[in-house]
């Protein structure tokens, strides 16, 4: 030990310990060094979490995508993967676009449910489903656009720069709401808690509106916003494909 330490203290050109009869204690570099190698011990930690394989299993598959996606649709998925390939662990992760496609670049995100993918090399890029975004309101009376005084209550709801583009032009006057939300799963729970209208994917508000809690907006415009699956083109193998099949076969039953 005594030796490595010495080597390191070599290549670092700073002495790390006072070494006294009575012990050894470290020096100012020492201390310095001490947060370093605290940093590095929980980036190896991490990186053992995100790529190494769970004690037990086969493989580790790393699956991402929105919060809005993984509800009424990769929650569904996650049981039918488990009973399709019981020696698979999962590891579910929720980010935006940006860092998920970074993800699949660096590795660390296996398979990416996304809305609006980057063209990335060596990615494929594949229609999933396309997702019906319909405006919901906890009121009879709601206005079916989100302008003028009728439409206080509306929450805008991000569902990324393609949704973006189509709301503007759909309402021009648009000039932003009192809440706006990044997460879809924030203004739901929003609404129903403290009612106002906003748009949703269909197959997160049926529910809603055969309990009553939710109705319709009739002649509000809809949108039809893909989603996307998105893997590195050349990481083939059989636990991925399972994963891969189960979740097209998943997106045909939700659309």
């Amino acid at each position: 030990m005594s030796f490595r330490i010495q080597r390191l203290e070599e290549q670092l050109g700073a002495t790390l310990f006072h070494r006294t009869s009575s012990g050894i204690t470290l020096t100012a570099a020492g201390r310095q060094f001490q947060h370093h190698a605290s940093l590095l011990t929980r980036t190896v930690e991490l990186a053992r979490q995100e790529i190494g394989i769970t004690q037990g299993f086969a493989a580790t598959l790393k699956v991402g995508g929105r919060m809005g996606l993984w509800e009424n649709l990769l929650l569904r998925w996650l049981p039918r993967h488990a009973a399709l390939a019981p020696d698979v662990a999962v590891r579910a992760i929720i980010g935006f676009e940006e860092d998920l496609m970074d993800g699949l670049i660096e590795g660390r995100v296996d398979i990416a449910i996304l809305y609006t993918p980057q063209a990335r090399p060596g990615l494929t890029v594949e229609r999933l489903f396309e997702e019906r975004l319909v405006m919901v309101s906890t009121r009879t009376d709601a206005a079916d656009a989100p302008t003028g005084p009728g439409a206080a209550d509306y929450v805008y709801v991000d569902w990324g720069p393609e949704f973006h583009a189509r709301h503007l032009l759909a309402f021009p006057a648009f000039g932003g709401a009192a809440l706006s939300v990044n997460m879809g799963w924030l203004g739901l729970e929003h609404l129903l808690a403290s009612g106002g209208s906003g748009y949703f994917p269909l197959r997160l508000v049926r529910e809603h509106e055969a309990a009553g809690r939710l109705r319709r907006v009739g002649d509000a415009p809809e949108f039809l916003l893909p989603a996307w699956l998105c893997f590195p083109t050349d990481a083939v193998g059989p636990h991925r494909e399972r994963a891969l099949v189960s979740l097209r076969q998943l997106a045909a039953e939700v659309s």
